[in-house]
């Protein structure tokens, strides 16, 4: 994409002579930018437009260009991009619209420019964007007011209203930019191509990025890693919530949400999320102009109580700590500060502190070699020469080659020293919890770039044995798995269950209940019943023949009496689970933009009630196994308290992992869910398990073509 950011030639179609029309913003944006290659106004009645020869079509330029910004028409833009094929365009933004966002005739034609654009390998950005920006190459391809300032953080938005908003506060607030990307409708370039161009470009530190939707999942997450390991991504993900969400037939199909998908897919690609835009470029603030630190030890050093308190209770509720000083700092702070003035972390230097009292507290706080980061918390007072301890705070920073923030209190004649703080590379914040929000971030980031590969097992299967079933339920037209069904998919996963069978007969299920051993539950088995508690279907502790038979009886005429038309196979007779056993669930969804959404939790009421739950999305790793396990709160209940035995761990992720194989081997299986597994301090048992199966769409269809008009201009 080269030609894209720093093309030799640039021809704007569309281009206008009168002010205010985006054809004209955009060429006066381009040369108000100092670009310094070919530019080739394009209008059809020719002439002169800004000082510059107009050519009547591309055709008439004579030479190919390297990028082509379209702002023309929506009903005239195909018939331009086949001109500017024929010249040999390499790359192309599309700045009008009426696509995909206004229905289904404006989807039908940004498909065709979609084809033509990649069959002829052009870069297209759009369309319905705002252009784009390189500071450093003087490239202002936008009808944006303004041009940024040079910098080095890098933003793309899939907003071009946002990306307005943002240029016009950069310029008030003095931030700069190495690009400046409005995607729009992502026909060609999107969030994944352009994450993995910024991170190639020397010029950019940073990205940072805002987006409504992610188009092809899985290539974003393989982009984001590798371009995380060398510098780091933040971004903001609107529409948090599922519009139009289906109905959900599981536990997993009501929690797991597209929301809690991107999440998970930004945690395993080493993205920070944020959810406000002021976090967004407080945290690029930070990741800017400081080095990530080599611990979550923060040291503070501050004028103020409060300010010391509230920075304190930051760092509890993030996860950075506040250790104790060395004794070698502690005797060196002593006769340095008053003799009322707190020593201890943090270091309290009163209020009649002056620019002396911050640099020698600075330097030894900062010397510590138990303080991986020093924030400095300034509350002005009186007396105080602001500049003139923001000049001492530089100089410290300077010199103690650890990260440094500043949290400078009140905007009122601060201006002098934030300026001086902004040229020093030393991040300022106005509050303590954003100074703590941003280091915490760069210490969880710092820990991220330094974790250990990831390592990925494909336990062994029979995958056979499962397609067999799954090709049985299609060709029979059956929509879902139940337990007596499912199991046989769980045995070919090498998931171990209870012992069980399938009885037709009250006295098949004594029979069974005795050679299993007492006590044994009941099931009703039926491929039309999904929730067994709908019908009082699972009888618990039966411990005789005749508790069996009396069961078998009551259950399978239960629920013939509340679903007259289901299809009643039997009962299921299972070994009843140790008395150490605990319950946890353990399913999958399928997300439309990142594959099979994993969750665990523990069962009953801490999944249904307090969504105590973890995500991740396939393949999963060993490591993120054994992540979803600890993350959830109730995990010291798997630990052990009290005297009981830890759950066996490695049981449970290996049930993770095997379940995550599955989702990955058969995209036809929407939805399952392990509920519940049976953990005790040597194995993990899939105790039920039932499945959501659908036909997967053949390509070419015209059916794959109809999209939703009203989701289309919602979007």
């Amino acid at each position: 994409m080269d030609s894209l950011f720093t093309p030799s030639s640039i021809a704007v179609v569309g281009a206008s002579a009168v002010s205010g029309k985006i054809g004209n913003t955009i060429l006066t944006n381009l040369q108000n930018a100092g670009y310094k290659g070919e530019l080739c106004p394009v209008n059809p009645r020719g002439g002169t437009i800004c000082d510059l020869k107009a050519f009547k079509s591309a055709s008439e330029i004579g030479h190919p260009v390297d990028l082509a910004v379209i702002a023309v028409p929506r009903d005239s833009v195909l018939g331009v991009l086949k001109d500017l094929i024929e010249t040999g365009v390499r790359s192309v933004a599309i700045i009008s619209a009426g696509f995909s966002e206004v229905g289904r005739e404006g989807w039908l034609l940004e498909k065709q420019i979609t084809e033509l654009a990649e069959k002829n390998g052009i870069s297209l950005l759009g369309p319905n964007c705002l252009g784009l920006i390189n500071s450093s190459g003087g490239v202002n391809a936008s009808f944006a007011t303004g041009n940024p300032l040079p910098g080095t953080t890098a933003f793309f938005s899939q907003s071009g209203a946002l990306c307005v908003a943002i240029l016009d506060w950069a310029l008030e607030a003095g931030v700069g930019f190495s690009k400046f990307v409005s995607l729009g409708n992502k026909a060609v370039i999107n969030e994944a191509s352009i994450i993995e161009y910024l991170g190639n470009d020397p010029e950019t530190k940073v990205i940072l990025g805002y987006v409504e939707n992610i188009a092809d999942g899985r290539n974003f997450m393989e982009q984001a890693v590798k371009v995380s390991m060398k510098k780091p991504i933040i971004m903001m993900k609107a529409g948090i919530t599922a519009a139009g969400a289906r109905a959900a037939s599981s536990h997993t199909g009501a929690i797991a949400g597209s929301d809690q998908a991107c999440d998970a897919a930004f945690r395993q690609s080493g993205i920070i999320r944020v959810d406000r835009l002021e976090e967004l470029f407080n945290l690029a603030k930070a990741f800017s102009c400081q080095e990530l630190p080599f611990g979550p030890n923060l040291g503070i050093v501050t004028n103020a109580g409060g300010p010391g308190i509230l920075a304190a209770d930051a760092c509890g509720e993030y996860g950075l700590r506040m250790p104790s000083f060395s004794s070698p700092t502690i005797a060196e702070l002593q006769p340095m500060l008053p003799g009322y003035a707190s020593i201890y972390n943090p270091v309290d230097l009163l209020r009649g502190a002056d620019a002396d009292r911050y640099r020698k507290a600075i330097k030894v706080v900062g010397h510590d070699p138990v303080i991986n980061s020093v924030l400095v918390i300034i509350a002005p007072s009186e007396n105080m020469n602001l500049k003139e301890v923001a000049e001492t705070v530089a100089t410290c920073a300077s010199e103690i080659c650890k990260p440094v923030f500043c949290c400078l209190m009140g905007r009122k004649n601060s201006e002098e020293a934030r300026s001086v703080f902004a040229a020093a590379g030393v991040p300022v914040y106005d509050f303590p919890k954003q100074a703590v929000r941003a280091m915490d971030s760069m210490y969880r980031y710092a820990v991220w770039k330094g974790r250990a590969s990831r390592t990925f097992e494909i336990p062994d299967r029979d995958y056979e044995a499962a397609r067999e079933v799954v090709d049985s339920a299609l060709s029979s037209g059956r929509s879902e798995l139940v337990e007596f069904q499912a199991r046989d998919i769980v045995t070919a996963y090498g998931l171990p269950t209870p012992e069980s069978d399938l009885a037709r007969s009250g006295d098949e299920a004594a029979l069974l209940a005795e050679r299993l051993g007492f006590p044994v539950v009941l099931k009703i088995a039926s491929p039309d019943i999904s929730h067994k508690s709908d019908v009082n279907g699972v009888w618990l502790n039966l411990k005789t023949a005749e508790e069996v038979r009396n069961a078998f009886w009551q259950i399978t005429a239960q629920a013939q009496r509340l679903k007259p038309s289901a299809y009643i196979a039997g009962c299921l007779v299972q070994q009843m689970a140790s008395k150490d056993a605990r319950e946890v669930i353990i399913g999958f969804r399928r997300d439309d933009q990142f594959g099979p959404l994993l969750m665990f939790g523990l069962g009953g009421v801490y999944v249904e009630i307090l969504k105590d739950i973890s995500f991740r999305l396939a393949p999963l790793s060993v490591e993120d196994a054994g992540d979803m396990v600890r993350e959830i709160r109730s995990y010291m209940l798997l630990k052990g308290v009290r005297g009981s035995e830890p759950a066996d761990f490695d049981a449970i992720t290996d049930v993770l992992i095997r379940m995550s194989c599955l989702a990955d081997d058969f995209p036809e299986i929407y939805e399952a869910e392990f509920n519940p597994v049976l953990v005790s301090s040597d194995e993990a048992l899939v105790a039920d398990a039932r499945m959501t199966i659908v036909e997967l769409p053949s390509a070419g269809k015209e059916s794959d073509l109809i999209i939703d008009e009203d989701l289309s201009k919602e979007a």
